[in-house]
């Protein structure tokens, strides 16, 4: 009796605090996903109603089951709805739960919904739906940030400021050129959200546990009652492919990395040794010690959100990468990781679109910084090539010396006289003059998809047709 005593309180000091009542208590804890898989309930609801109209119309439940299974699922929809729903730990998942609700309210009849699936197919249904759904809210609200954009830059598209290399002054640009590039970067985005929605647009619903069923089901009535193209191809590949999963995080990572460098530029221009922008109060708080400070907090915390969402990608990629066919309870790791990363993306495109439609542009600041650093250098190399004749290795060597010499007088370029201009290469006229200023450099570069106002409009023109 002493040796027994003894090894039950080393036990449960082996098992320690929250689980004082030894190993069953972590094994429910591990094994239990109800605290955040019940975000499916809507999804599960849903697939089940299909599954049991199915069943029903083959004729493998009877039509008056089928009617109660789904006057169950839709009164369990309105209890989680309005919050009246008890979710039970015990229960393990948001299955399992709404499958116990169900057989409180209709009795015997609950258990033919299970007929001809599984808990692998029901579970990669429910998933795949979320994001689905996801993506498609993910689509609108960078067709929304792009829209803002494209106002910026339809209103900005002669705004000169500098445009950088290595966050030195390189050439002008215009403002709205500069508002385009991140029109491309989020349409790209955009393309990538359709073309996976395009490619998770299969129904997983009827591959059973991983080699189908003997029940007579029709897996395209499923297919087409959830929105799904057709259903999936391979049972052991349905229940054991996250990808769409993955392309979600990847997807999300990208945008939330345009995201970042966005946020990155706003930071930087709202400072006071740029000025190029100012924020809102609505986008900034104030120091708690400093009265004279404007912090872009939106904006940083936007750069900040892109490590988690990059973390959730990893994280899923290194749950992936061992695992054998088909399922495996490792999989349960899967739907934390896309939900925090659906959250986060979610809230810094709409704190994106906000800043963007909300900030004050300072023209005057950005005009005044884009002649800095001898920023048309390039196009007095350009002239002298085209005007004067000269190759141009020869060209930018003139345009170095005529660089050093308005350094050496504290001048800008269209400040030295012709004649010391002369002095370095005497095919230099006054006509240089009339591409030295930052309007003159933008207007010329007129390639298809360069800087100059005309050009930008063309590009606004283009997007807004397609957005």
């Amino acid at each position: 009796m002493a040796d027994g005593s003894s090894e039950t309180k080393s036990s449960n000091q082996m098992w320690g605090g929250r689980f004082a009542s030894g190993p069953d208590a972590i094994m429910e804890e591990i094994n239990a996903s109800i605290g955040f898989d019940k975000k499916l309930y809507a999804q599960d609801i849903r697939g089940s109603i299909a599954h049991a109209t199915m069943l029903a119309h083959q004729g493998i439940i009877s039509a008056e089951d089928k009617d109660k299974i789904v006057h169950g699922l839709d009164t369990i929809l309105t209890e989680i709805d309005s919050g009246a729903f008890e979710f039970s730990r015990r229960l393990e998942d948001i299955h399992m739960n709404i499958e116990a609700r169900l057989a409180a309210l209709i009795g015997p009849a609950a258990g033919r919904l299970h007929t001809a699936r599984s808990r692998n197919d029901q579970v990669a249904l429910d998933f795949r739906l979320w994001v689905k759904e996801e993506l498609q809210k993910t689509e609108k609200a960078l067709t929304g940030l792009i829209a803002a954009f494209l106002d910026r830059a339809e209103e900005h598209a002669e705004t000169v400021m500098p445009g950088f290399t290595h966050l030195q002054t390189a050439q002008p640009v215009t403002f709205g050129h500069h508002c385009m590039a991140y029109v491309e970067m989020f349409g790209r985005d955009r393309a990538r959200v359709r073309h996976a929605i395009e490619h998770m647009d299969e129904s997983p619903i009827g591959a059973a546990a991983l080699a189908g069923t003997g029940f007579p089901i029709d897996r395209h009535m499923t297919a087409k009652a959830l929105g799904f193209r057709e259903p999936t191809r391979n049972s052991i590949d349905t229940v054991s492919d996250r990808d769409f999963a993955l392309e979600f995080l990847s997807i999300a990572a990208i945008a939330a990395t345009h995201l970042s460098r966005l946020a990155e530029e706003i930071v930087i221009w709202s400072t006071p040794q740029f000025g190029f922008i100012r924020l809102s109060d609505a986008f900034s708080t104030g120091s708690s010690i400093m009265p004279q400070k404007k912090n872009p907090d939106a904006a940083e915390l936007v750069r900040a959100k892109t490590g988690r969402v990059n973390g959730s990608l990893v994280a899923l990629l290194t749950v992936m990468k061992g695992l054998p066919l088909a399922y495996s309870k490792d999989m349960q790791e899967d739907k934390e990781q896309v939900f925090d990363a659906a959250e986060s993306l979610e809230l810094a495109i709409a704190a994106m679109t906000g800043m963007i439609r909300d900030v004050t542009i300072r023209a005057d600041r950005m005009k005044a910084a884009a002649g800095s650093g001898y920023s048309t250098a390039t196009d007095l190399a350009d002239w002298l090539v085209r005007e004067a004749g000269l190759p141009f290795r020869d060209a930018h060597h003139v345009t170095g010396r005529v660089v050093a010499l308005a350094e050496q007088k504290g001048c800008d370029l269209a400040d030295l006289p012709l004649a010391e201009l002369q002095a370095i290469n005497s095919a230099i006229t006054d006509k240089v003059y009339g591409v030295l200023t930052v309007e003159a450099s933008v207007a010329s570069r007129t390639s298809f998809g360069g800087t100059a106002p005309s050009e930008v409009r063309k590009q606004i023109a283009w997007w807004r047709a397609r957005n």
